[in-house]
């Protein structure tokens, strides 16, 4: 079985490399050509000069890719290719838009997977990825077979589209977290607290504390923005999540008001920015005393 994988971003590239380390990648391919050059040298795997080059010479397909327009301009040229083959799309993209892909890609013979994941790219790195998988159960064993080298944990949600379900409650949840714990952050700072002892409160004393406060915390104390997770993918995720909450008829004014905090910290200069730089949203709005 031959594996091919499109998108050598922060996330794909780290993925890539699981893979490649664990023999299951053949052949790569990234708009960057230096991107590119560099990972195949790196792992010694081919690359495709074309994404059809790619489908066609792969059984399996994988795609890590930026948002809706960049996975659609992608895959459903390839659609008609996709006879026999399966896509695993691990970008976090709309569930709507993924559904109408999986239909065109089953209506050429192909079968097409969701499979978004939960973590940051030290996640990545320390193979800690959940990857929750949306589409046809018969053939989710070849995603898991091929998932598990980069995840700790590879879980079957449901029919396509269900993946990424999954991934948006995720970060609803998560967008939301992290404006209040920056929102916080900020408060105990301004009423004369050390950052860190608030830090403490966060990750250790707090009945909130969590994994995210023990990731984030640190970089709050150092104002250290380095990219993780971007703001504007936040801000992304959120936006897709009030279009699929349109759609589905819910409410969600948490998640709707945190989306507005991301998109004044990327005002702000901090959309390429880890996006627990939306403290600087409140350091900055804060009126000075």
């Amino acid at each position: 079985m031959k594996i091919g994988l499109i998108g050598l971003g922060i996330m794909g590239y780290r993925i890539a490399a699981n893979l490649a380390k664990a023999g299951k990648l053949n052949v790569v391919f990234d708009r960057t050509q230096d991107k590119m050059e560099k990972f195949v040298k790196e792992y010694k795997v081919a690359k495709s000069s074309t994404t059809k080059e790619l489908v066609e010479s792969s059984d399996v397909i994988i795609t890590m890719l930026a948002d809706d327009n960049a996975v659609k301009s992608v895959v459903e040229p390839l659609t008609p290719l996709m006879k026999g083959k399966i896509l695993i799309d691990m970008s976090t993209i709309s569930p709507t838009l993924s559904i109408s892909l999986a239909r065109k890609i089953e209506n050429s013979g192909g079968l097409m997977y969701d499979a978004p994941v939960i973590g940051t790219s030290t996640f990545v790195e320390q193979k800690k990825l959940v990857v929750l998988v949306g589409g046809p159960k018969d053939k989710f064993d070849v995603v898991y077979d091929i998932a598990k080298e980069t995840a700790s944990a590879v879980v079957y949600m449901g029919s396509n589209g269900m993946g990424l379900y999954a991934k948006l409650v995720n970060n609803l949840l998560l967008g939301s977290y992290i404006a209040a714990v920056a929102e916080a952050y900020n408060f105990g700072v301004r009423a004369g607290l050390d950052p860190q002892q608030i830090a403490n409160i966060l990750t250790t004393l707090s009945s909130a504390r969590s994994p995210t406060t023990e990731l984030k915390a640190p970089k709050l104390l150092k104002e250290d923005y380095s990219t993780q997770f971007a703001t504007k993918h936040m801000s992304k995720d959120l936006e897709i999540i009030s279009r699929e909450a349109q759609n589905l008829k819910v409410i969600t004014p948490i998640s709707s008001l945190a989306l507005q905090l991301y998109k004044m910290a990327e005002a702000l200069g901090y959309s390429e920015a880890d996006f627990i730089s939306i403290v600087e949203v409140f350091k900055r709005l804060s009126p000075k005393t």
